[in-house]
């Protein structure tokens, strides 16, 4: 392929994909202190275009505490958007476009953030910086996959890294491959660094955007539990005849992993066939089990290997709450 053709390549993609990102204005009404009177606080973004219906779909912090959200089409029409329901944990939020009474909305084409592989190319497209006059378009690779964020491991499936030039008002915008194709949405960069922008892949967009609009919330796996990774020096601290896995360090009672009989000390070394040499191993496969499946689990126990099967529920509301509290803090 020569420079010319992947440059057709790249205007195609970017052409097919723009009609379907969007411009996002969040409004929130705040008290100003020194004045005492009601001041209006604007922030910028991005979205993406999920059907014809008008689903639009962008970061949570984006619009968590908008009083009043805009949305701006390419072709110059606006709309006034309802956030229909978010998902703090992935920093994903379902919006609702009033008025389209149409129907005609240009989606987007999803992706599969699975076949992904590091040093694809990547376009990342957005109201940068909320820049007048259209979207800003940048041209990257993958840098790396199931990357965490520092301070913030939430997404199960990890992130994209991608050197794709994500600046302030990309958050929300899609992350897209030379078919035009979005594979993910840009959430985060890390202030100072250069060409470090991260992504979350459009497969966990995709399933929490379903449950959504479906079910109004995200409903999760839990197993009940409380666990750290295992290090050599933790090993040896305690005893432990494996230096991988995960130390169990409290079961709730009467939870899924309780009942099953999973006791503290326990160390889980795998699931689902997949070894647990870290906590995010062990989110990235309890995301793809469903509620009232049997999840196996392999443990050692006083040098002695149990396999036992877990049937997992939804987390009670009390886990919730102090998830979202600490998302918030």
């Amino acid at each position: 392929m020569t420079l010319v053709e992947m440059e057709k390549d790249i205007t195609q993609a970017v052409e097919k994909l723009s009609e379907s990102v969007v411009s996002i204005e969040a409004t929130t009404f705040a008290r100003s202190r020194r004045f005492g009177r009601v001041m209006p606080l604007e922030g910028a973004g991005s979205g993406l275009i999920l059907d014809k219906s008008g689903h639009v779909i962008t970061n949570n912090h984006v619009v968590a505490s908008a009083d009043v959200v805009r949305i701006s089409l390419q072709d110059g029409r606006t709309f006034k958007g309802q956030v229909l329901g978010a998902d703090p944990a992935t920093d994903i939020a379902v919006i609702e476009t009033e008025g389209n009474s149409l129907g005609d909305l240009p989606s987007a084409a999803l992706g599969n953030s699975d076949d992904l592989k590091a040093g694809q190319f990547t376009l990342a497209i957005g109201n940068s910086l909320g820049l007048p006059g259209g979207h800003t378009v940048s041209l990257g690779v993958i840098s790396a996959l199931g990357r965490a964020l520092p301070g913030a491991d939430f997404i199960f499936e990890g992130f994209i890294q991608t050197d794709a030039a994500i600046n302030p008002g990309n958050s929300g915008g899609p992350l897209a491959n030379l078919l035009g194709e979005v594979i993910g949405i840009n959430t985060a960069i890390i202030p100072f660094a250069n060409g470090v922008g991260f992504a979350i892949p459009i497969n966990t967009v995709r399933s929490v955007t379903e449950q959504i609009l479906s079910k109004g919330r995200v409903v999760r796996p839990w197993l009940g539990i409380s666990a750290v990774d295992v290090s050599p020096p933790i090993s040896r601290r305690y005893g432990l005849n494996v230096d991988r896995g995960l130390l169990v360090v409290e079961v709730s009672q009467y939870g899924p992993a309780s009942e099953a009989g999973m006791r503290e000390g326990d160390v889980i070394v795998s699931i689902g066939g997949r070894e647990t040499r870290h906590m995010k191993d062990l989110l990235s496969v309890l995301s793809k089990y469903s509620i009232g499946q049997a999840a196996s689990l392999s443990v050692t126990r006083n040098g002695h290997t149990h396999e036992l099967s877990v049937r997992l529920s939804e987390a009670p509301e009390r886990i919730l709450q102090n998830e979202r509290r600490m998302t918030i803090e």
